[in-house]
């Protein structure tokens, strides 16, 4: 056995914290506990939560609005169901016609699970991706999967 494999880095393929199954665009208006049920529900779908999260996700929007601003909500769970991630994920939902969340609208719903850091480059894009007016006007009502995706890479 060469020591000199013993000493190289595995490359291992990094793992895709948006896949195109995790984006769903011109759904119909919903009220907010099932756009939110909606985004924890993908999340489990793609493996990336166990359905306790769901619960965490509610529990967070009763204590604090995950409304953004800017027609952008992003849910998430609170830390007593962190041990419900198995892997990072976000999902996309888009309501061209809005989902109140409280007093505002949110047109694009991103469900978040996060293990450690590696969400965390996804949501310094969503936010990058916020400060062009132009292309979020164009993903809150006419996007598609592919033009989601391609923003948000």
């Amino acid at each position: 056995m060469a020591f000199g494999n013993l000493f190289k880095k595995k490359k291992e393929e990094k793992e895709e914290v948006l896949v195109r199954e995790g984006i769903q665009t011109g759904l119909p208006s919903v009220d907010k506990e099932t756009a939110i049920r909606t985004a924890g529900q993908l999340l489990v779908d793609l493996g990336c939560v166990n359905e306790d999260y769901i619960d965490g996700m509610l529990e967070r929007e009763q204590l604090v609005s995950t409304y953004m601003g800017m027609g952008i909500a992003i849910p998430h769970g609170t830390s007593r169901v962190k041990d419900e991630v198995k892997k990072s994920g976000i999902v996309v939902l888009q309501y061209p016609d809005g989902v109140d969340f409280g007093e505002e609208k949110a047109y694009l719903v991103f469900g978040i699970a996060g293990v450690g850091d590696s969400h965390l480059e996804l949501l310094a894009k969503i936010a990058e991706t916020l400060e062009n007016e132009e292309l979020l006007e164009k993903m809150k009502k006419q996007a598609d999967v592919d033009m989601i995706m391609e923003a948000l890479q």
